[in-house]
């Protein structure tokens, strides 16, 4: 019924609270399967792990700008944030008081999605268990390859991809 990336994404969410991998997980989703819509539900949904994950490392100014475009997003695929067993009215008043947090320049604490469809959220909860993750576990905020993930991780496949193409571009392969 769910698809496995929503899963895992929320998993990581409620569970290890890595939002970049939430990120990672959803976008090659997203690529597969919606790319050329940029309002799709997905993006609002990744939208939504960036900000999280800005907003945990204290750069208010993009966790805003992103949480921001994900309302916008919800606000108009609210069928399809319901499709995906979210209780929209209680995400509406989450992320209203998630963006109050950050305006003010709150450090960031985890939060839970209400997720309303208990099928759902046995899965998620089962997709932790198997993982070794504890659901709705706070954020162990320090943990620098949590945290600060998208610094350190390794870069080499994503230069060399982009390498790759400016060579194609310019004729040179």
């Amino acid at each position: 019924m769910y698809p496995n990336e929503y899963i895992q994404f929320l998993a990581h969410f409620h569970g290890d609270r890595d939002y970049f991998e939430c990120h990672e997980i959803l976008e090659e989703y997203w690529k597969k399967n919606d790319s050329r819509n940029k309002n799709s539900i997905w993006v609002g949904l990744i939208l939504l792990a960036v900000s999280t994950y800005h907003h945990r490392r204290e750069n208010f100014n993009g966790a805003k700008r992103t949480l921001e475009k994900a309302i916008k997003i919800f606000k108009t695929q609210s069928d399809l944030v319901i499709k995906l067993g979210i209780n929209f009215p209680l995400l509406q008043d989450l992320l209203k008081e998630r963006l109050s947090i950050i305006t003010n320049q709150q450090r960031y604490s985890s939060f839970n999605l209400p997720i309303g469809d208990l099928a759902l959220l046995e899965l998620c909860k089962r997709y932790c268990e198997q993982n070794g993750v504890v659901w709705g576990m706070d954020s162990d905020v320090a943990d620098d390859h949590l945290v600060h993930r998208h610094v350190l991780r390794d870069r080499t496949s994503v230069m060399e991809e982009r390498n790759q193409a400016l060579r194609l571009r310019k004729g040179n392969d």
